[in-house]
């Protein structure tokens, strides 16, 4: 049967059935008029298409006469073996924290849940992934929301197809402080920032505004060994980490307008290509709250990171 797929009906189904996927269990399919002209293919290829998807397993549909017809039941991973999609690779933060550790092993479970493999790559800095998804070195990348906008993703051909809402990418931003006796930046400072971190260089900034300080360039994951050999005063980081909790003095921003953008770096997105449907229908069946109870499972240590 799945030989039949290289004929001209077999070639048909691939496309339908990529279709197929963003159609939920219960609703009306297109119709075969509405195939045919999205595709460019004749009706009789059409019919056929559908039927041998019928007859693979992928899809079971009921004719409801001058109602169009439904879809009764769907087979996911059936559908995208005959698609031929191949595993998509997502990029995301370092692991670095538990808080990331339960977002990756939440979408792993999120897409086995649709019999669908993934791979994640782990890249510094949230400029860095969406360099790399619009290079199309991968299908998606999940940044926060903050960085998202910052980017002005849809001006540049990128767009947001999941969110996970407040807490998902990181608890909260402060600032941590290497000397205890401290409570806030003050002028004459050495303040670390990261500008491959959209969010971290943007708070940073907002948080010195009027400030006579000196910014120190510096790789993210470096600030905690910088705040601890005294080579920066302060940093903005997320408490997460929890060696920075319990080792530097941890402080509320004064700028209003840091605090107000620190409740966008909170939220995990997924950003992927406009250009590529493909892509968008596969995420858009992952089930955001799968994500989300696997994440909390991970941080209160009742299941084990798996990514």
């Amino acid at each position: 049967m799945w030989e039949s797929l290289f004929s001209k009906n077999g070639i048909a189904a691939k496309h339908i059935a990529l279709e197929l996927l963003a159609v939920e269990v219960g609703q009306k399919i297109p119709t075969v008029s509405d195939f045919c002209d999205r595709l460019c293919l004749g009706r009789g290829t059409v019919q056929g298409a559908l039927k041998q998807l019928e007859m693979l397993g992928a899809i079971e549909l009921e004719a409801r006469g001058h109602l169009g017809t439904f879809l009764l039941n769907k087979d996911v991973s059936v559908l995208l073996d005959v698609s031929g999609t191949g595993p998509l690779v997502g990029a995301m933060p370092l692991p670095y924290s538990k808080k990331y550790e339960g977002l990756a092993t939440g979408i792993v479970d999120g897409f086995q849940t649709l019999n669908k493999r993934i791979s994640l790559a782990y890249m510094r800095g949230a400029s860095n992934r969406l360099e790399a998804l619009k290079a199309r070195r991968y299908d998606f990348a999940i940044v926060s929301r903050l960085a998202a906008e910052e980017w002005n993703i849809p001006h540049r051909g990128l767009e947001i197809v999941k969110t996970f809402g407040a807490g998902s990418y990181v608890s909260e931003h402060k600032i941590f402080l290497s000397d205890h006796g401290k409570t806030k930046i003050e002028s004459g400072m050495k303040v670390g920032i990261d500008r491959s971190s959209p969010d971290q260089s943007k708070i940073t900034l907002l948080e010195c505004e009027g400030l006579d300080v000196h910014f120190v360039d510096v790789n993210y994951m470096l600030l905690f060994q910088m705040l601890q050999e005294r080579k920066i005063d302060a940093a903005v980081w997320n408490v997460d980490e929890i060696r920075s909790m319990e080792t530097f003095n941890a402080v509320d921003f004064q700028s209003e307008q840091a605090k107000e953008l620190t409740k966008q770096t909170s939220e995990a997105t997924i950003v992927i290509d406009s250009s590529r449907e493909e892509v968008k229908k596969q995420v858009m069946l992952l089930d955001t709250q799968i994500v989300l109870n696997t994440q909390r499972l991970v941080e209160t240590g009742r299941k084990f990171p798996q990514y």
